[in-house]
């Protein structure tokens, strides 16, 4: 009897094996750049549908009761005569399966994409006034599915090759105030099933595409009491175009059918360059000002004198260089903002080379994370390289701390918008494969790098400080009593607002690109802002730093490094006021993948910034010790 059970249970396994195969398959994507052949299949592939203004929060494109098969040639020519037109196209020799999944780069599936094949019959340069895609009857629930998306501004995406083509699923409209009263509605809902392809070629190669609805053949689903017939269908255009295939995604920054694109804002560029070149030049005469007049006080007084003096920044030189508290945080913190600057940079130069293509976002964040791994040896080094010059004897324990200070919060927020996105049913949820890909390129890639670098730091990089000045035993006694605007938090608010105020009009761009359907464009005013952004960044702290010694506090390490980095808590501080008065997203799905990655960018950009600003802050020290006279 056991072996019965066995064998019944293997059969039903079996059985849904078999009724699962085809939701498992996966076809290979047409390569793009395909010459074709005249009449030769013109694949449409869907991807995902989701509300305009929520870009996160997308769904399978069948997760709509749209047409998965295409009608038969008697149903073609049935509707045709209902239509008063003649369907005397190419017709495929078989259907298309639609629903079938397509292969995925790694890009693809970080940003949501969940390509699959539709039924479309499309041949290349074979125009088609109108063919039936299918009839099929709305039952309630179907109805109410699709009056929900309406209502909430669904939009539709759809690729020929790696072209993208955007349209929304339907529309509502305000009728008479009187016919309102009378019906007691708001309006009426109307569902768009027919799309108009336009496909543009050169020198046999499809170069533009976009996707139109036809008002005049909508449908009116307001009414969701009762089954409605709708017959899904579709034309095509087809028509020379000029345009090189190498420079097809040009057009899409200009797409009708996104948000008008970014104009060119030379003015708020000048102003914020202009800005930071003011700032940047006042803080250097003043302190050069100040350091000069230091200098030449300290050069003419002799040690006893010195020690006359009721405050300067010379009297703590015997406790400016005691290494701070938890040496090895402090490393790790270092070195993860030292290979996250690396990283930023090399990002910026291989998009504006055009290695990295800024017109897909997939190709951004899978650049992100290799690079992020391959950049991972800068880490490594840096924090074991000023750990041993702290006299640090623990390294390994440095190493797996610079290994995962920046992974484990980008974990946690990613279990936390993973577990959301799984619940409602969201593209946006990564599949399991994207998941062991970036696990692989973390364990094989990213730890031995890390594991390389360290090791390399330790055996080669010189373990001396080369400090100017020796560090006497005991601590100098602190002053406690200082004015509120010499304090600790007004300091950290200067830090932090300065240099935002710097960047302020160009992070709206960036926002806007990043959690909109924008396309951003202009890399090297990002990568021009981004070094100005460094710099300042640095002379602010150098200035904040020298009051700080001047009133005779030595605790300079923290300080510098979390001035530095606040203008990362003033990033996430903005994107509340972009969230809720500069977007319209809004939900539990949307608002937890914005906040939650959002707080790691907040976080890369205190760990970058504040890294730069403490190495800055560091060679200031050293200078400005090493040119007086010192005991």
């Amino acid at each position: 009897m056991v072996w019965l059970r066995c064998f019944a249970a293997a059969a039903l396994l079996l059985t849904v094996v078999d009724a699962k195969a085809s939701s498992w398959r996966k076809i290979k994507r047409v390569r793009a750049g395909k010459q074709y052949e005249d009449h030769e299949e013109v694949h449409i592939v869907v991807n995902k549908v989701g509300p305009f203004n929520n870009p996160t929060e997308t769904y399978r494109y069948y997760s709509l009761p749209f047409c998965q098969s295409h009608a038969t040639h008697e149903e073609e020519d049935e509707a045709a005569e209902e239509e008063n037109v003649s369907v005397s196209v190419m017709r495929a020799l078989e259907k298309r399966e639609a629903g079938i999944r397509h292969k995925h780069y790694m890009g693809e599936s970080l940003v949501g994409d969940r390509r699959e094949s539709s039924p479309y019959e499309i041949t290349f340069m074979d125009s088609v006034d109108w063919r039936l895609l299918c009839k099929t009857t709305l039952d309630a629930k179907q109805l109410q599915k699709m009056q929900k998306a309406i209502f909430n501004n669904y939009f539709f995406e759809m690729f020929v090759e790696d072209l993208p083509m955007w349209g929304y699923i339907g529309d509502t409209a305000e009728e008479d105030f009187i016919v309102n009263e009378v019906e007691g509605n708001v309006g009426r809902t109307y569902l768009f099933p027919h799309l108009h392809f336009y496909l543009g070629y050169n020198n046999n190669r499809i170069v533009s595409a976009k996707v139109t609805t036809d008002m005049d053949r909508r449908v009116d689903i307001t009414d969701v009491t009762s089954p409605i017939e709708v017959q899904f269908s579709y034309s095509v255009e087809w028509f020379e175009d000029e345009l090189e295939w190498k420079h097809r995604m040009s057009r899409y920054s200009d797409s009708r059918f996104l948000p008008s694109s970014f104009e060119i804002h030379w003015l708020s560029i000048i102003n914020s360059f202009v800005l930071v070149l003011l700032l940047t030049a006042f803080l250097t005469i003043i302190l050069l000002r100040v350091l000069k007049n230091d200098f030449s006080r300290y050069m003419e007084l002799d040690n006893d004198t010195i020690e006359e003096e009721e405050s300067g920044w010379k009297l703590i030189h015997g406790d400016v260089f005691r290494f701070p508290h938890h040496t090895t945080l402090f490393c790790a913190a270092v070195g993860t903002g030292n290979q996250l600057l690396c990283l930023t940079f090399c990002h910026l130069a291989l998009a504006l080379a055009g290695v990295i293509s800024t017109n897909r976002r997939g190709s951004i964040l899978a650049g992100v994370v290799v690079l992020y791994c391959l950049t991972s040896f800068v880490g490594g080094y840096s924090a074991v390289r000023l750990y041993r010059q702290m006299n640090g004897k623990l390294w390994v324990r440095c190493i797996m701390l610079q290994t995962l200070l920046f992974p484990v919060p980008v974990l946690g927020i990613f279990i936390w918008v993973n577990s959301v996105a799984l619940f409602h049913g969201s593209t946006s949820a990564l599949p399991l494969t994207a998941i062991l890909s970036v696990i692989a390129l973390f364990a094989f890639l990213c730890m031995p790098l890390t594991v390389l670098g360290g090791i390399l730091a330790k055996n080669y990089a010189s373990p001396d400080f080369n400090s100017p000045t020796r560090t006497t035993k005991v601590s100098r006694e602190i002053p406690t009593e200082i004015p509120w605007y010499r304090g600790r938090y007004f300091q950290l608010l200067i830090a932090g607002f300065l240099p935002f105020s710097a960047i302020y009009i160009e992070l709206h761009y960036i926002f806007a690109s990043m959690w909109g359907h924008q396309i951003y464009t202009l890399f090297g005013i990002l990568l021009l802002a981004f070094i100005l952004l460094v710099i300042v960044t640095s002379f602010i702290t150098v200035a904040l730093l020298y009051f700080q010694l001047a009133r005779e506090d030595h605790r300079w390490w923290w300080a510098s490094y979390m001035n530095g980095g606040m203008t990362g808590i003033f990033i996430y501080v903005y994107s509340f006021y972009y969230y809720y008065h500069r977007s319209g997203m809004s939900g539990l799905l949307q608002g937890s993948f914005y906040f939650g990655y959002m707080s790691i960018v907040s976080m890369a950009f205190f760990l970058m910034l504040g890294s730069a600003a403490f190495q800055f802050s560091l060679v200031f020290i050293k200078y400005i010790y090493s040119r007086v006279k010192c005991d």
